[in-house]
């Protein structure tokens, strides 16, 4: 049962090809770019134990 509709999933992921038109692929890069560096950021500055 489980593998049946395992299988029906990713014959479903392999006809629709996994694209969004509204999703680019550089604006998702570039943010989760700037995302991590904040994040970076934020941890270098409470970090005090140096």
């Amino acid at each position: 049962m489980m593998l049946n509709s395992a299988a029906q999933l990713v014959s479903l992921a392999a006809e629709e090809g996994g694209h969004h038109d509204s999703l680019s692929p550089a604006v998702t890069g570039g943010s989760a770019l700037v995302i991590l560096l904040l994040l970076l950021w934020i941890t270098t500055r409470f970090n005090r134990d140096r």
